[in-house]
């Protein structure tokens, strides 16, 4: 299947049957990204392969280490009280986006719906940008606010987001919005999953807490189908 720059299938969103209409936004997601590489369809070779997380996505949780209990972190006199979770921001458009482990420092477009109901993506004319779903919550707001780039043009090579997989647990990503305010995020994980089994309530589910969650396109590109396989997604916290 051959993706428009401009075209997506039919989504949900904040104000609509948002986090639960789980099938609606799983194909959203992989058609808004799978649009990542819609200048594939240029290619004569195949595209530089992006870097990929360490850790991929199946590997068992049950290698993470396991929190101390309470009566544990009390006998133990040395285990440090965690920090306070930081106060969650009033609703405020993104403006910028600043990764330093990768050298991004791009522009936010806002994404929103087409008239037909399909979510809008950037173009890849302004492949170098990145854009936030603006039905979802701001960088800041309690909630997950989504982000996406593309990875890869025919016409500038490398986009936004190539380098999105060499991200590392406690990088940092910083948000400056348009009220003056920076939402600044912790790297909690970055995965790579199939587009076939995207999670979604991972990306798009609700959460009490300010999350933010960064996706493009990864894993083996597809010379066929003119699309990378897999989406790499960055899962991170506002620490400040």
């Amino acid at each position: 299947m051959t993706w428009s720059d401009e075209t997506a299938t039919p989504a949900g969103g904040r104000h609509g049957k948002p986090w639960r209409a789980a099938g609606t936004v799983l194909v959203v997601l992989l058609a808004m990204l799978g649009s990542g590489m819609i200048g594939a369809s240029l290619r004569t070779t195949p595209p530089p392969r992006p870097p990929q997380p360490v850790a991929q996505a199946g590997i068992s949780s049950s290698t993470s280490s396991t929190p101390p209990t309470a009566d544990q972190a009390s006998a133990d006199g040395d285990t440090a009280a965690p920090d306070p979770a930081p106060t969650a921001l009033p609703r405020s458009i993104p403006t910028t986006i600043s990764i330093p482990r990768i050298g991004v420092h791009a522009e936010i477009m806002s994404l929103g719906l087409q008239p037909d109901g399909s979510i809008q993506v950037p173009p890849l004319s302004e492949a170098m940008k990145a854009g936030w779903y603006s039905l979802g919550a701001s960088p800041g707001e309690v909630g997950n606010a989504v982000i996406v780039g593309h990875v890869d043009s025919a016409a500038l090579g490398p986009a936004v987001f190539f380098n999105l997989g060499a991200l590392q647990p406690g990088d940092t990503i910083s948000v400056s919005r348009q009220d003056g305010s920076t939402a600044t995020f912790a790297v909690d994980e970055v995965k790579s999953y199939p587009k076939t089994a995207f999670p979604t309530e991972l990306v798009y589910g609700p959460s009490d807490k300010p999350g933010l969650r960064v996706v493009t396109c990864g894993g083996d590109f597809d010379q066929n189908a003119h699309s990378y396989l897999n989406n790499i997604i960055v899962l991170a916290s506002m620490t400040a």
